[in-house]
């Protein structure tokens, strides 16, 4: 089954969960099953452009969701469980919602990807076996390691523990976490997106948010082989486009390199 798509220029916390309900309908019951997982992307300290709780509040609430998050790979206000919960505090999420630090206890849980082009397994954090669906938050932006940060590096940095992390920057080699060849990162993170895909067996629906960009430029959404329920897409830029690309596509090492979602 293809997913739809769903895109408005209005950017308000209404229209994500109007779109939300929309884009859920073609789940059973028309609702995101069991135990939700919300990731989204709690902010590093000092970066005041993530999407905020207050904007995020009303959907996730709808879903009756745990945000969720992981430990970083980098030095920073997020590398350790400890510093990440009070980054969570600071950030507010800690006060709106109910916060699971995947990775915050060992050991890592190990997703297998047989047909993954540059990685055969992930590490994520154990916490991620607790939920039985997920709800994906994405600011749609440009990233320096990335070319476009949203829903697939959620879902394949994301949700990767920080061991995880390192493993798909060097491509199945975490000593090369900084040094490993570009384009095998890139391959690297698609496939651990596409084991979080299965992990969850389509019961996903992404919402990808892009504001505050200064240029116009097209959203490509390359869809997984598992296809989640629904897609949204909101842009307050006045000249965006929307394209879609709904044929399921056999590896996702082709989309890395034009990473939309």
């Amino acid at each position: 089954m293809k997913s739809k798509v769903f895109f408005s220029s209005e950017i308000t916390a209404e229209k994500v969960v109007e779109l939300f309900h929309a884009a859920s309908n073609d789940l059973p019951g028309g609702i995101l099953p069991g135990k939700v997982a919300v990731k989204l992307h709690s902010g590093e300290p000092g970066n005041q452009n993530f999407l905020k709780p207050e904007f995020w509040r009303p959907v996730v609430n709808d879903v009756h969701g745990t945000v969720v998050e992981c430990n970083t790979a980098y030095d920073g206000g997020r590398n350790t469980t400890e510093k990440h919960r009070e980054t969570m505090e600071k950030h507010g999420w800690s006060k709106h919602f109910t916060v699971d630090i995947m990775d915050a206890e060992g050991p890592d849980a190990e997703l297998l990807i047989p047909n993954g082009k540059r990685i055969k397994k992930v590490q994520v954090g154990k916490n991620m076996l607790n939920y039985g669906s997920m709800l994906v938050l994405s600011h749609f932006k440009g990233h320096p390691m990335g070319g476009f940060g949203g829903a697939l590096k959620q879902l394949s940095i994301g949700c990767a523990s920080s061991y995880g992390k390192a493993y798909i920057h060097g491509a199945g080699e975490p000593e090369k976490i900084w040094t490993g060849d570009h384009n095998s990162f890139l391959e690297s993170m698609a496939d651990a997106a596409e084991a979080v895909v299965r992990h969850f067996n389509g019961n996903m629906v992404f919402i990808n948010v892009t504001r505050s960009q200064s240029t116009a430029h097209v959203l490509t959404l390359f869809m997984p082989p598992t296809t989640p329920a629904g897609i949204i897409c909101l842009s307050a830029l006045k000249a965006a486009t929307a394209h879609t690309r709904l044929t399921p596509q056999r590896s996702w090492g082709s989309a890395a390199r034009n990473m939309s979602l």
